[in-house]
């Protein structure tokens, strides 16, 4: 039986987007002047660098698209130049919400437009590149590769696991809950 390459990636872009929803609903908030707690930008600045990216789009750099590389996939000019460009410009967009709010949070006015501007891209850039990841790049990984990579890619998950702080996931889904009971609220 074939182990599957994608589930878990799948299973972390759940979380990922329910951040997401919550970052849509908080900047259509702010942008309307009814939510200004900052503090949910710098919280959504930390989940997507520690988890969505050091943690989630660690396995896939590291993992996932290297090995589709040595599997014949070019570098260059390919599904994974596209989703390795997409990663980079969601660190753009996380950079400069994090100054955004850092600043407003410190008193300064007038910052929310940026705010709402950099999450908003960061969401819509995020959505889209799930998609694609879910819908096109995973499954393709899926049907592509060797019964061989397949147990290294897995095992390079369990590292970056491994790696990571004991309750990282457990942690990040309890900031992603705490924030959507305040929204329910």
């Amino acid at each position: 039986m074939k182990q599957d390459i994608t589930l878990a990636l799948k299973h972390e872009h759940q979380l990922i987007l329910r951040m997401l929803s919550l970052l849509e609903k908080n900047a259509n908030l702010t942008e309307a002047g009814k939510f200004n707690d900052y503090q949910f930008y710098l919280d959504g600045v930390d989940f997507i660098r520690n988890y969505a990216d050091r943690f989630h789009h660690a396995k896939e750099e590291d993992v996932l698209f290297e090995a589709l590389i040595e599997n014949g996939m070019p570098r260059a000019n390919s599904p994974v130049a596209a989703m390795l460009t997409e990663h980079d410009m969601g660190r753009a967009f996380v950079r400069e919400m994090e100054e955004a709010a850092t600043r407003a949070l410190d008193g300064e006015r007038g910052l929310e437009q940026t705010i709402v501007d950099a999450a908003r891209g960061y969401l819509e850039l995020l959505r889209e590149h799930i998609y694609k990841e879910d819908n096109i790049l995973y499954p393709l990984a899926e049907r592509l590769m060797p019964d061989a990579l397949r147990e290294r890619i897995v095992a390079g998950y369990r590292a970056a696991e491994k790696r990571a702080e004991a309750d990282l996931e457990d942690h990040y889904r309890e900031v992603v809950e705490g924030y959507e009971q305040k929204a329910a609220a």
